[in-house]
């Protein structure tokens, strides 16, 4: 073989080796998370246990039940659904056994009148910390009790609450439709990126050949 084909073919064939094995690590990454989704979606579906004493980080998703009184206080969360529109998320405060915590109730469609009750409830749903405040989320409106993003240490420390949220999985009020916990919110991008890593090895194995064929033209 010539030399003008050996350097523009062994780099197309590392180059391409290289986005292959990209490719490769996307795609085990994909099985990787798969399983931790998996693991997941069964933890949030889990019977429910007593609420822990002091929760933390391995205690997401926990489904728990906790017995206790709506004091009346809470704050609203603006949300939308699709094919509904705009409404709001209703965090009341909870006391159970001595203790404050937060509960979000669900889903109340704006326009529909709705006062958090004063009231005893049972409440079964999954912890949380939703990771929804960035640094293009507007400041709360605190006056109105207006939020727009879940930020659970704020809430918290606004309603003098521990900073535990409990997404309710079962209607708490009849008003609020309750919007449990699930995985689909987890982002898992690796089939795309593989796709992508394979697609650029196959552009570049045809720059190659095209690269190739061009320089046996000219010998030509």
């Amino acid at each position: 073989m010539s030399r003008r084909y050996i350097l523009p073919l062994l780099f197309g064939l590392i180059g391409a080796a290289i986005l292959i094995g990209l490719g490769s690590w996307q795609v085990s990454r994909l099985q990787w998370k798969q399983d931790i989704l998996a693991a997941i979606e069964a933890k949030i579906m889990a019977a429910p246990v007593a609420l822990p004493a002091a929760p933390g980080e391995a205690d997401r998703y926990l489904p728990v039940q906790a017995e206790g009184r709506l004091t009346g206080e809470g704050l609203r969360v603006l949300a939308s659904r699709k094919l509904i529109g705009a409404g709001y998320r209703e965090i009341a405060v909870l006391e159970t056994g001595g203790r404050r915590v937060m509960v979000d109730l669900g889903f109340v469609t704006e326009g529909i009148a709705f006062t958090l009750p004063e009231a005893p409830a049972s409440v079964i749903g999954n912890l949380h910390w939703p990771a929804e405040v960035d640094s293009f989320t507007p400041v709360p409106d605190l006056a109105k009790g207006l939020w727009f993003a879940r930020d659970v240490p704020a809430m918290a420390q606004a309603l003098n609450t521990e900073p535990v949220l409990i997404i309710a999985r079962a209607p708490v009020v009849p008003e609020a439709e309750p919007l449990p916990v699930d995985a689909s919110a987890i982002p898992n991008d690796h089939l795309g990126y593989a796709i992508t890593w394979f697609s650029l090895a196959a552009v570049w194995l045809g720059m190659t050949v095209l690269f190739l064929w061009r320089i046996n033209r000219r010998k030509a």
